[in-house]
């Protein structure tokens, strides 16, 4: 059974140990497995009852906790060998917190790309943490700052009592613009064991509830410019050939990653009753995923594309063009929407 993998990133001085504090006293925790970077950052060293295996401690609440020395995928591996050695208890999630540097997409893309982990890990949710007081300037001076908040399934701000009001309000406005698919909220809010931090996203027992959650139905084609970033949004009312859109996308994908920090799509495939889902962050596409019905009324395919150093009209023309033949019109003449 493949083992989610939940990610917990935010820059430097976000708030990510202080979260991760919260969320390893809780006993609900007790079947996590924690990668950090350090111990020392984390601060666990009250917590600490036992020592199970080199590396590795047990805290009170059951959680295994740790520390990255080497790559990813060492790590995984490692859990998994210690556990079926019997070395560690049994667990079925992982939490990997991330350096304040880290861009998300790499994390991804070892996953899916690896034939030792493909299978055995999958990525549940992305979840990062915003500094309230430094966003503004760590946004202008850091591009991992844009990279970590388009890539997010969930928005947590902190250090939103340090905050006036009116500038939070601000913040709020300018993050949801960036990302309005994924949900914000405080840390405050966020409570251990809270299955808004520790779900799974579309990979969930009801992936129809977080495809909700997108708001893909945004009617503008092109969302103002906020920074480096922009948001381009595409629909198409005819039913779309997969394979032919497939083509299509991962030729986008292939000469635009790096500058496609985010997609996501709800599909009409070949007149099928149910939408496909599709989502990924630069050039690491996760495996679709089929839904059991659609979340409404509405069949219309929709994309939502986080650009940067991409012009959005560039990649509205290329859509326009290919949906001629992945999704040719009823009649002779080709009428492609995208919106």
């Amino acid at each position: 059974m493949s083992i989610a993998l939940n990610v917990i990133t935010g820059f430097l001085g976000s708030g990510k140990t202080t979260l991760l504090k919260r969320l390893l006293a809780d006993e609900d925790m007790g079947d996590t497995a924690l990668l950090i970077n350090e111990f020392g950052d984390v601060g666990i060293d009250h917590l600490l009852v036992e020592e199970v295996a080199p590396d590795t401690v047990l805290l009170p609440s059951g959680c295994i906790c740790c520390s990255i020395r080497g790559e990813l995928k060492d790590a995984l591996l490692g859990l998994l060998e210690r556990r079926s050695r019997g070395e560690i208890p049994a667990f079925r999630r992982v939490i990997l917190e991330t350096t304040g540097l880290a861009d998300p997409a790499p994390i991804l893309a070892t996953l899916s790309n690896d034939p030792q982990l493909r299978g055995r890990f999958h990525v549940g949710l992305i979840v990062t943490l915003v500094d309230a007081c430094h966003a503004a300037l760590q946004e202008r001076l850091h591009p991992e700052w844009l990279a970590q908040v388009a890539a997010a399934d969930r928005l947590l701000l902190s250090k939103t009592d340090l905050v006036d009001e009116t500038s939070l309000d601000a913040l709020r406005l300018h993050l949801q613009a960036l990302n309005f698919s994924a949900p914000l909220l405080d840390t405050a809010q966020v409570h251990s064991g809270d299955q808004l931090l520790l779900g799974e996203g579309i990979r969930s027992a009801e992936p129809a509830q977080e495809v909700t959650r997108w708001q893909l139905h945004r009617p503008q084609s092109t969302l103002p410019r906020h920074g480096d970033a922009q948001v381009c949004c595409l629909t198409l009312e005819r039913a779309l050939d997969w394979v032919g859109f497939g083509v299509w996308l991962s030729m986008l994908l292939r000469c635009h990653g790096e500058r496609i920090l985010r997609v996501k799509g709800l599909l009409n495939v070949n007149t099928n009753q149910a939408p496909v889902v599709i989502h990924g962050v630069q050039h690491c596409l996760h495996a679709p995923v089929h839904l059991a019905a659609w979340p409404g009324e509405d069949r219309t395919s929709r994309l939502v594309f986080i650009l940067r150093g991409l012009d959005p009209e560039l990649l509205r023309r290329s859509f326009e063009v290919f949906s001629g033949t992945f999704a040719p019109s009823l009649t002779s003449s080709p009428s492609e929407t995208a919106a």
